[in-house]
């Protein structure tokens, strides 16, 4: 993941304050799933150590990892945006210590303030966009005949 889409690099020291007043201290171990795809979305978590699979269901096969995620990458944006249903699923792969944010709560403070809402809205666009990319590039490299190479 790029720097620009950590929490860190992406949201101003007061947004990132704000944000982080909501924030509690909760832990996984290995192994452990996050979430399955198609569940209500409702949290958020950002890694402070460890790492964490993002992967996709594939039918008649073992999920496919799209991207394992680390220190300061932020796991979950389904809760961003309506049904709020996961997109993907996610594991634990090592122990994780993470901040874990309640998605209800995040939404109302972006309704009440729109500058904030704004930035974390195009915060979690900036995931998004860089998830797509990287499950185009895994998928490619798993079932295209040729594997991806590269796309820039």
């Amino acid at each position: 993941m790029t720097s620009a889409t950590t929490m860190t690099s992406a949201l101003e020291p007061a947004h990132r304050e704000r944000l982080m007043r909501l924030a509690r201290e909760v832990s996984f171990e290995a192994g452990i799933r996050l979430f399955e795809e198609g569940r209500r979305a409702d949290r958020f978590w950002i890694v402070r150590t460890g790492t964490v699979a993002l992967d996709l269901h594939v039918p008649g096969r073992r999920p496919a990892v799209i991207e394992t995620l680390g220190h300061g990458e932020l796991v979950g944006w389904s809760w961003h945006f309506p049904p709020h249903l996961w997109h993907l699923g996610a594991q634990a792969t090592s122990p994780v210590r993470a901040w874990e944010f309640d998605a209800d709560a995040v939404l109302r403070l972006c309704a009440e303030d729109a500058e904030f809402g704004r930035a974390v809205a195009v915060w979690v666009g900036q995931v998004v966009a860089q998830r797509l990319h990287a499950s185009r590039v895994r998928l490619l490299d798993l079932y295209a005949p040729y594997g991806s190479g590269s796309l820039m």
